[in-house]
């Protein structure tokens, strides 16, 4: 048994033998639609308008989010904030899934994995200098 195909115009949905497939180009991409040889012709007129348009327009880019600056002293050596996320959960702590850490858990990361504290510009890790501050703490207690 035969099939007829009816193509219909995709503007109008007119019926007719002069509708067919017709591709274009636009934009650095391939478009297709079903026309009559009417509709193509204001498409063909519409596409020319346009190229003309873009031969004398500018293109313009949008303003992109400005970076932070990256850290440029880590406080960890040899572990990552995913990490201290692992070990804060592990010992109960509530942590967020992303985002800033507290400086509270990594501070208790470091005196848990002294071998994570970073050397500071005067060359003592952050855990030495912690270990100088705790008696002179103490001591101002005491007195």
């Amino acid at each position: 048994m035969a099939q007829k195909v009816i193509l219909v115009d995709d503007l109008d949905h007119s019926e007719g033998d002069d509708v067919a497939r017709r591709e274009f180009p636009l934009l650095n991409r391939t478009f297709a639609i079903d026309l009559s040889d009417a509709n193509q012709q204001r498409l063909s007129e519409a596409l020319a308008f346009i190229e003309e348009v873009l031969e004398n327009a500018r293109e313009v880019k949008q303003a992109s989010r400005s970076k932070k600056a990256a850290d440029t002293s880590p406080r960890l050596r040899g572990y990552t904030l995913t990490d201290v996320r692992e070990w804060a959960r592990e010992q109960g702590l509530d942590v967020p899934a992303r985002g800033k850490m507290a400086d509270e858990v990594i501070e208790q990361f470091v005196a848990a994995h002294p071998d994570a504290a970073s050397e500071d510009s005067t060359g003592e890790s952050a855990a030495e200098a912690a270990e100088k501050a705790a008696p002179r703490a103490e001591a101002a207690v005491s007195a």
